[in-house]
């Protein structure tokens, strides 16, 4: 039928009236069924609004699990913040400690948290969305000592969180006692520990018997006076230089008695100067340098050239006492071949080196027994490379590497943190002979330079990158590699490697 004109325009008004018109109450049919016959909502859902009562929409927001309140926050950050600062204290790398907050803070049910490891201090904030503020904690790690037993107590329990088998308030009672609890040896024990890697070092590097007696009375008296002088709080720098100090001057008074007994003495030096390297973070500071925490590495390599600094200070301060007091020098030890030694006897030796430091550290029987095997790898590594004329430093660089490959192959299924592992099995390595070689160059001989001194800084390098890069190499053989570490993307020497499983409740 056609319309006329003015009938077409009225039609179309009737139309517009009836879009612009809203229906007293719509049914769910009409709203949301595209082919029902009275038509979807249209224009009336904008221009007037329904009359029934319409859904909260913050109800319809709240997805999830319910946010934690203040206290929760704070309970969990407190816990994850001591482990933290336990494993930054025994060493831990800022990556370690970052994996290890992260994991903690995710298993007791915290939302999305952020970490800043900078060195002396470590800093939590807990984002809990748009509804609540943020919640920020902060930790200052104030001493630093080695016990591998704690850190490996912690590392076990942070096992224990991530798996869901202890609740935090259990889990913050079990670290107090962690914290409190004696060192399982006594003190004595360590000094003997020190005394007997010196010994082991000597025997290392060429020694005969009686300089490694020397060698073991040297290091533990130098560990003696560095504990009464620890008593009256003496800065680790003057520490290192009472011990460069001590060393050298026991070497210049065995030279200078003319008795005979001694074939080596400036062997005792380099022994002494072994031991008071093998304390210094050097492996943490190339981890971090590596992975990314620029701030922490900077602040530990200032730290071991501070401590090498005081070392490389009474060394030369002995020298000049010597000099001046007309005593005979001692004559400058020179780096012996392997076939004067005996690939056995430095696998022995590398494996006392090894067993004593980590003794020395307090560590238990385990982790004890699994470093002096690293060692005992290192120190066989590195002499078969010797053994085939390969250059010192490329062979230093082979064995750490494998001694960090390994580790972080075998000492988690072994149930023993790999810094344990990477820190002691490459203590036989240490430069100490070149490191004294160097400064007795620099400091008595009249036209020395440094070209020793800094090869022996390269070999401490060396060693501390391999051991990095064999963590790494050793990531893609585990059979699972974790999130975390996938996340982190760098090696991991301490801290879980699986994601942890979150609670909901």
């Amino acid at each position: 039928m056609k319309l006329s004109p003015r009938g077409r325009g009225a039609h179309v008004k009737r139309r517009a009236w009836r879009v612009l018109e809203a229906p007293s109450a719509p049914t769910d049919d009409t709203a949301h069924a595209p082919n029902s016959r009275k038509g979807p909502l249209r224009a009336w859902g904008i221009l007037e609004a329904p009359v029934r009562e319409q859904p909260s929409p913050v109800a319809d927001m709240a997805m999830g699990p319910a946010l934690p309140d203040d206290a929760t926050v704070h309970f969990v950050l407190e816990l994850s913040l001591r482990i933290g600062e336990v494993q930054m204290a025994t060493g831990a790398g800022a990556s370690d400690v970052t994996a290890t907050v992260l994991a903690v803070t995710s298993a007791l049910g915290l939302p999305q948290c952020e970490v800043d490891v900078i060195y002396t201090s470590i800093t939590v904030t807990c984002h809990r969305g748009t509804e609540m503020a943020p919640v920020t904690a902060v930790r200052v790690v104030r001493t630093r000592r080695l016990d591998y037993s704690r850190l490996t107590a912690v590392e076990e329990l942070v096992k224990q969180i991530t798996r869901g088998k202890v609740s935090a308030e259990d889990a913050y009672a079990e670290l107090r006692k962690i914290n409190e609890a004696p060192h399982p040896y006594p003190r004595w024990v360590a000094t003997l520990a020190l005394g007997a890697m010196a010994a082991s070092v000597t025997v290392f590097i060429d020694g005969d018997a009686s300089t490694a007696v020397l060698a073991f009375l040297s290091s533990g008296l130098i560990d003696r006076v560095g504990r009464f002088l620890n008593r009256y709080a003496l800065p680790m720098f003057f520490q290192q230089v009472v011990g460069g100090l001590l060393a050298t001057l026991i070497t210049t008074a065995a030279v200078s008695s003319n008795l005979g007994a001694f074939a080596s003495p400036s062997l005792v030096a380099a022994a002494a100067i072994t031991v008071l390297l093998s304390g210094l973070g050097t492996v943490s500071a190339v981890q971090d340098a590596i992975t990314g925490y620029n701030v922490t590495a900077a602040g530990r390599t200032m730290e071991v050239a501070l401590m090498s600094a005081g070392l490389i200070t009474g060394v030369m301060i002995a020298l000049q006492i010597a000099v001046s007091l007309g005593f005979d020098r001692a004559p400058l030890p020179a780096l012996p071949p392997p076939q004067a030694i005996g690939l056995p006897i430095m696998m022995l030796a590398g494996a006392g080196t090894a067993g004593f430091f980590a003794l020395a550290s307090y560590s238990r029987l385990r982790p004890l027994f699994v470093a002096a095997v690293a060692g005992m790898v290192g120190a066989g590594t590195y002499g078969a490379l010797r053994l085939l004329e390969t250059d010192t430093l490329v062979s230093t660089a082979v064995a750490a590497t494998l001694v960090g490959f390994c580790g972080g192959l075998l000492s988690r299924r072994l149930r023993v943190t790999p810094l344990v592992v990477a820190v002691s099995g490459i203590t036989p390595l240490l430069p100490g002979l070149s490191t004294y070689r160097g400064l007795y160059e620099l400091g008595v001989t009249p036209d020395g330079d440094a070209t020793t001194l800094m090869k022996a800084i390269a070999l401490g390098l060396a060693l501390a990158a391999g051991v990095v890069l064999g963590e790494y190499l050793a990531q893609p053989v585990r059979s699972r590699l974790g999130k975390l570490e996938r996340r982190l993307a760098g090696p991991r020497l301490a801290g879980p490697l699986r994601p942890a499983r979150r609670r909901l409740e």
